[in-house]
């Protein structure tokens, strides 16, 4: 018999092995609207042939500048198809921004939400945008602007297959751009075959769906059984939400969008109770504290029985707003929280059950994870030093077109190749990853250094404190003073008088 387990895996053959097994199944929910996975398939089939109409060549990046919706997703899985390069676009960025991303990463195709028309006006005439080969609007006809095309004449009824002349690979890239902490954004270029290890080999062990090691499996596996149902709560374009897609699909879930450009506490709750969601994604208290206090201020008014899974990444998850959750949800319901990054996946996590939460910033360390210091040696446990966080499991190929970053976060220790975005922790006695904060950002003021995560986590802990961020200023006499900005929970009067 002909060997079936690929050597190296992509995306679009996984995902058109699910759409076979289950084609009349709901891949994507964005609020009354519903995707089957055969018109999830065919949709991304017409996108890939316009792609390759447009001119566009095998590896070519196509970027995606919308807000949640099912024609983000469609777009990955269309350029995936042909072996083109899916690119994030950051959707809070000003012009200057994202003329730098389409000339960084040699875009030729943009699909855009016609809300950013009048910015691209801007962009699209530039040098910066001088490759660019097809526009296409996803929006309302009349919005759509003569030099674009309307994404639905674009899709129509979709396609039965894309004729994509050159073979996919584990190899081809997905582009995922990070605005990190300093300087413009940076192009992580994940290989597939390696994403697809990273995010989980195709299972999902937390709701029961073990990995899969041949192709042949998906189809049956998705016919067999529903995967979850999952809503992601942060935007596409940031990596937590994009990289829990790339889990969640192969499963064959149901993936849960929210309407609008804006976060709605409120509207996400109503959801999880609508589509009866098993699996919460979100980033840290940004979306936990508003989530939290519309749970405390409307008890009883949503029935969360179905929900099992709250996943966060990204951003710190704090122990008092995790408690809070476990307050709400149901008996067995697990917090998970996990720390790492766009360049190194499986640093550690913390899994939260009962009505204890773990420690904030504080995780088991991954499996193929160490704490490295300066000089490459690995941090003794319990010994008090500190060190960078480093993975050494599946990981990018490195930065887009930036041989010295990539060296600098991707670095050979112990004759082993290691992601280090830079991040310092500690390692407890029993093993316990304590996070410190991104070096990058530390704060030197006097010669102490002060890691901003730590004084902004206290802040958050006042009662009139809503959010927190901290930042060094320049200072004569100690270089740099620690500075907070603080958004107040309370009227700023009484907020003034309480912290006071």
């Amino acid at each position: 018999m002909p060997e079936t387990t690929p050597v190296f895996w992509n995306f679009a053959d996984v995902f058109e092995a699910v759409a076979a097994g289950a084609p009349d199944r709901v891949a994507i929910v964005h609020g009354t609207k519903q995707t089957t996975w055969r018109s999830f398939d065919r949709r991304a089939n017409a996108l890939a042939a316009d792609f390759l109409a447009a001119g566009l060549s095998r590896q070519s990046k196509v970027m995606t500048y919308l807000y949640n919706s099912a024609e983000y997703l469609e777009t990955y899985y269309g350029a995936i198809k042909a072996a083109m390069a899916p690119v994030n676009v950051n959707y809070r960025y000003g012009p200057t921004e994202v003329a730098y991303l389409c000339e960084n990463a040699d875009a030729e195709a943009v699909v855009f939400d016609t809300r950013f028309r009048e910015l691209l006006e801007t962009v699209r005439n530039q040098p910066s945008a001088a490759a660019i080969k097809r526009w296409i609007a996803v929006g309302p006809h009349t919005d759509v602007p003569g030099w674009a095309s309307a994404y639905d004449d674009v899709v129509g009824e979709g396609a039965d297959k894309a004729n994509v002349p050159w073979p996919r690979s584990g190899d081809d890239l997905i582009m995922v751009y990070t605005g990190g902490t300093t300087g413009m954004p940076k192009g992580v270029m994940w290989a597939q075959d390696d994403l697809y290890h990273a995010m989980g080999d195709g299972g999902v062990p937390l709701m029961g769906i073990a990995p899969l090691t041949s192709l042949d499996e998906f189809g049956p596996r998705a016919a067999a059984r529903q995967g979850p149902v999952v809503l992601l709560a942060c935007p596409l374009m940031h990596a937590t939400a994009l990289g829990n897609s790339f889990q969640m699909l192969p499963a064959g879930a149901t993936l849960v969008l929210l309407e609008g450009s804006a976060f709605d506490a409120a509207g996400l709750w109503d959801a999880v109770v609508r589509n009866r969601v098993e699996w919460l994604t979100m980033v840290g208290d940004a979306f936990g504290r508003p989530l939290l206090a519309e749970l405390d201020d409307n008890p009883g008014r949503w029935i969360l029985d179905s929900l099992k899974v709250v996943y966060s990444s990204g951003v710190m998850w704090s122990k008092e707003v995790k408690e809070g959750f476990l307050r709400h949800l149901p008996d067995g319901a697990r917090l998970v929280d996990v720390f790492g990054s766009t360049e190194a996946a499986g640093l550690g996590a913390s899994i939260s059950t009962g009505r204890t939460a773990e420690a904030t910033a504080q995780f088991t360390i991954g499996e193929k994870a160490q704490v490295i210091t300066e000089d490459g040696r690995f941090v003794e446990p319990g010994s008090g030093e500190m060190g960078m966080a480093a993975y050494g499991g599946s990981m990018p190929r490195g930065y887009y077109k930036d041989e010295a970053k990539t060296a600098a976060t991707f670095r050979i220790v112990q004759g082993k190749r290691w992601s280090v975005p830079g991040d310092f922790a500690t390692v407890e006695a029993d093993g316990t990853l304590k996070l410190l904060g991104r070096g990058s950002v530390c704060i030197n003021t006097g010669g102490e250094k002060v890691f901003p995560e730590e004084v902004e986590e206290v802040l958050k802990l006042h009662p009139a404190v809503r959010d927190a961020v901290c930042v060094g200023v320049p200072d004569e006499r100690f270089g740099e003073l620690v500075v907070a900005v603080v958004e107040p929970s309370v009227a700023p009067a009484d907020a003034a008088a309480a912290v006071a």
